[in-house]
């Protein structure tokens, strides 16, 4: 059996089973990460994996779960940024009145 070594922030160096560490590939490179729970503490590490590591560990016989990310989530975004108060406002906004039911009750024919 492959044996894996990583490091966990708070407990150091850690030795894991392929069956441990989750591959997660993203269309996006820089995205693209693996993950374990450390064996030590029980918390969740998570680190960046360039085409070296992901290598490493499809080798080490890690699956790789490959993801694509949304192309909006690359667009540039123009304008004031949104605020907890505009999203407040927002789901107020939503609980005034279903504006799709009013503008059909008017556009109704009448008999």
């Amino acid at each position: 059996m492959t044996t894996i070594k990583a490091s966990c922030p708070t407990c150091g160096e850690v030795e894991l089973t392929p069956a441990d560490v989750a591959l997660m590939v993203c269309s996006h490179a820089p995205l693209s990460y693996y993950a374990f729970h450390c064996t030590t503490c029980s918390e969740e590490v998570r680190k960046p994996a360039d085409d070296h590591v992901v290598s490493l560990l499809v080798s080490g016989g890690v699956p790789a779960q490959v993801w694509d990310l949304p192309a909006e989530a690359l667009e540039p975004h123009t304008g004031p940024v949104l605020t907890y108060d505009d999203l407040l406002d927002f789901a107020l906004q939503l609980g005034t009145g279903d504006l799709l039911a009013a503008i059909a009750s008017e556009t109704a024919p009448t008999a």
